[in-house]
């Protein structure tokens, strides 16, 4: 019988975290993504974050990117939000629906190659559009690719998840060592 107060204890608990962390997710602005480059050429993956309170008023709403961070896989290179063409106007993140009809967001960002600046190649990022192009000869694209995208859940979600587990499987060991030393 030990275990019922334990049991409501962590009852009590779940419940106090899950309402806390309601309410400090309902006042969080900053949103961070992850999303990942796919080409025939190049892979990759990336991450960004931008506060989704400043979305302008527009037919597509965007705002600009706070932080952002890429890196082909097997490159050393890191591009960063400072790296767009157009910078501090851009890299953007838009809000749309893409082709599942679910609201999402998309990330617009142009950059050139920092790992060999001699070859004239530039890199844009439009959505879920991934494209190599040379910046001598316009209109001439290399390659092009796909992206995807994932939402980063936030710290408190996570940690209120992993806290959730660890108690359950805590739980579920004294529950059965409890039933060994009955038997």
């Amino acid at each position: 019988m030990k275990l019922v107060p334990q049991i409501v204890l962590a009852t009590a608990t779940l419940a106090l975290g899950f309402a806390t962390l309601d309410a400090k997710s309902a006042s969080a602005a900053i949103v961070s993504y992850a999303f990942t480059v796919d080409s025939p050429i190049n892979k990759g993956q990336g991450y960004f974050s931008f506060d989704d309170s400043t979305f302008s008023n527009d037919n597509i709403p965007e705002t600009t990117v706070k932080s952002l961070y890429f890196q082909f896989d097997g490159d050393s290179t890191v591009y960063t939000e400072q790296d767009d063409v157009n910078y501090p106007e851009f890299p953007l993140v838009f809000s749309t629906t893409f082709l599942t009809g679910q609201p999402s967001v998309g990330l617009e960002y142009l950059f050139d190659d920092q790992a060999n600046p001699a070859s004239s190649i530039s890199y844009e990022i439009v959505g879920e559009d991934f494209t190599i192009f040379s910046r001598t000869s316009p209109n001439s694209e290399i390659v092009s690719g796909k992206l995807s995208y994932s939402k980063v859940p936030e710290p408190t979600t996570l940690a209120s998840t992993i806290f959730a587990c660890s108690l359950g499987w805590i739980l579920k060991r004294k529950a059965i060592s409890t039933k060994k030393v009955k038997a």
